[in-house]
């Protein structure tokens, strides 16, 4: 279970990776790119198969990053995210938010044994500022109790 202090750590470095951006814009890779964006991050894309994704230069691979991105949120299906993992606990990168969806047993126990934070099984678009439909799941998640107040 993840706290709030966990999630701010993630959310107040506004400098990071997404692995998982695609090229299409009506795949959620690409939305979840252009929303944090829109919210002020500086994101560079992980994709290797583009050179550019909406016009911002985009990194075949996660060994290719610029250094000072401490930050990674993975969206990546979940046979690619023990690669993606991998390569970010090679690369030195300790904070780690892994979509909800993405994630399997064993990706978490590694991740959990090599990084400084990690969020699991959490929308980061309900935490980064939402508004629209994810500030309407924001709001549905703290009525359920699954919203990390």
């Amino acid at each position: 279970m993840n706290t709030r202090a966990e999630i701010d750590i993630f959310l107040n470095d506004k400098n990071l990776a997404i692995a998982g951006v695609s090229r299409n814009s009506k795949k959620f890779g690409n939305y979840v790119f252009r929303i944090l964006q829109s919210k002020g991050f500086a994101v560079c894309p992980i994709n290797p198969n583009a050179d550019t994704i909406e016009g911002v230069p985009c990194y075949s691979r996660i060994q290719d990053l610029p250094i000072g991105i401490n930050n990674l949120l993975i969206i990546t299906h979940k046979r690619d995210t023990l690669q993606v993992l991998n390569d970010a606990i090679a690369k030195g990168i300790r904070n780690i938010w892994i979509q909800q969806s993405c994630d399997t047993p064993e990706t978490i126990k590694i991740a959990k044994n090599n990084t400084d934070n990690l969020i699991t099984r959490k929308c980061m678009l309900m935490y980064a500022c939402p508004d629209g439909f994810h500030n309407f799941h924001r709001w549905l998640a703290g009525i359920i109790g699954s919203y990390v107040k």
